[in-house]
């Protein structure tokens, strides 16, 4: 019996899909193209008070405003820790990845103690800022405690406390003497500290009275006699 010999049907190859998707591939590269060579266009910086813009621009790399690739999050944030008076450093990007945010930490100056500037992390520098002066020797046992006291005061009032005493009054050994800058004095215990931070809204009362403030214990104005 003879065999019938089959048909075979040539299929035609669909260009309309190809071409779709090799305009589709032309485009992404093109895009990818585009965004890596994107310039950063704007920079945010957060929180920071000792520290300018600008020095924290500079520290992060980012002068010159370079391409987003450049402008590594992870390579910023360690750059920017690595500076003495930044304990920590938030860094992201938003819109198309070319605006840059810096969200700080910064290891600021809490005071003066044995002629050496202590930072927020205690570690010390050389450099001089407006910070209380610690006049005389705390224990040792409520260094520590005084130690997170200050890391509480607000950086405004911070600025605003000329010096720092040590003032047990045999009753309570954590208790402190602070000198104003305005020429008030104000006694606080190391548990009432953070009452410090009311004390633009306090004296606002006082009008041009001088005097010792109590926030130890009572809290009341004892105007200096004449």
């Amino acid at each position: 019996m003879a065999r019938k010999n089959k048909k075979r049907t040539k299929r035609k190859l669909k260009k309309k899909p190809i071409i779709i998707f090799l305009v589709v591939l032309v485009l992404i590269i093109i895009s990818v193209l585009c965004i890596i060579n994107t310039h950063i266009t704007n920079i945010y910086i957060m929180n920071n008070y000792y520290l300018s813009d600008e020095e924290i621009i500079d520290m992060a790399g980012l002068k010159d405003y370079p391409t987003i690739i450049d402008a590594n999050i992870l390579s910023i944030k360690t750059k920017l820790e690595k500076n003495l008076y930044i304990r920590k450093a938030n860094v992201y990007k938003k819109g198309f990845f070319n605006q840059v945010y810096i969200d700080v930490k910064e290891n600021y100056p809490l005071f003066i103690y044995h002629d050496k500037t202590y930072l927020y992390n205690l570690k010390t520098t050389e450099d001089t800022y407006i910070v209380p002066i610690i006049t005389n020797d705390i224990p040792d046992n409520i260094y520590d405690s005084f130690v997170s006291a200050m890391r509480k005061v607000d950086l405004d009032i911070l600025e605003r406390i000329s010096e720092i005493k040590y003032d047990s009054n045999g009753i309570d050994n954590e208790r402190f003497n602070l000198t104003m800058n305005d020429g008030i004095y104000v006694y606080l215990t190391l548990s009432k500290f953070d009452k410090i931070n009311d004390y633009e809204t306090i004296v606002s009362t006082l009008g041009d009275k001088k005097g010792i403030l109590y926030l130890d214990s009572g809290e009341y104005f004892e105007t200096f006699k004449n």
